[in-house]
């Protein structure tokens, strides 16, 4: 059956982040990721994982100054990037996370190339001894314009030339959609490398029972090919979270 990960970077936004991992598991998802928690005591996050049962797949590490959406392909801030790292990786093992996206930043060419290889080097060497899997996820222009890393296929050719075994990618149907088109080909063509799968309607960005995108015929692609983790509810809603969550059971492959 598959199963869901709730992004409390989008959903439940309104309440501390222990109270919307009590939601999610209220509402019924098998799992739970966030973004930026820093800001939360990790015992408290602790507690409410412990409560609810819900492992926490994934976080993110900070995005830096305002504007930059993170620091790992950005030059002038290797300094800052390793820490941003070694901040995520600190508050990952407190609430027993085992997956990072290290955010590259608003960032082109090959000296930014050059730093984000290395930082990426740097982080996997740090969480692999706490079983940590680092991940690369590559953003759509629309959203977020100049960021450094925004095709498969550049993803691909890091993931390949850093060579650590524990960096993935983090394949976004949602920007993947937008920059790419053929969600279901590349979710193929790539599956060997990918850490985790987030998903989002498509233009809206909203619940994944509406717009161009066909979830059911993803979900059940994923099925065949032996997806066995949640998969991560990532998107905007368009009402209030609770209310919109009928997709949960349409969408629901047995």
């Amino acid at each position: 059956m598959t199963q869901f990960s709730a992004n409390l970077g989008f959903l439940w936004t309104e309440l501390p982040l222990p109270d919307a991992i009590r939601a999610a598991a209220a509402a019924g998802f098998e799992a739970v990721e966030c973004h930026w928690p820093y800001e939360t005591p990790a015992e408290d996050v602790r507690m409410a994982l412990h409560e609810t049962g819900l492992p926490m797949l994934a976080l993110n590490t900070v995005r830096g100054d305002a504007g930059q959406n993170g620091l790992s392909a950005l030059p002038d801030r290797q300094e800052q990037a390793q820490h941003a790292i070694d901040q995520a990786i600190g508050y990952a093992r407190r609430i027993g996370v085992s997956k990072i996206h290290v955010m590259a930043g608003i960032a082109q060419g090959a000296k930014a190339h050059d730093t984000f290889v290395a930082n990426l080097r740097y982080a996997c060497g740090a969480a692999v001894a706490h079983g940590i899997t680092i991940l690369i996820e590559p953003l759509n222009a629309h959203d977020a314009p100049g960021y450094f890393l925004n095709t498969l296929a550049q993803a691909a050719n890091i993931i390949a030339e850093v060579e650590r075994d524990n960096l993935k990618l983090m394949f976004d149907c949602y920007h993947v959609a937008r920059t790419e088109g053929d969600v279901a080909s590349h979710l193929q063509e790539y599956l060997p490398m990918i850490g985790h799968i987030q998903f989002a309607s498509v233009p809206e960005r909203a619940q994944p029972d509406g717009g161009d995108l066909d979830y059911a015929e993803i979900f059940a692609l994923l099925d065949r090919l032996g997806w066995d983790q949640p998969l991560g509810a990532e998107y905007r809603p368009s009402r209030e979270t609770g209310v919109g969550l009928g997709w949960m059971q349409t969408l629901r492959a047995d």
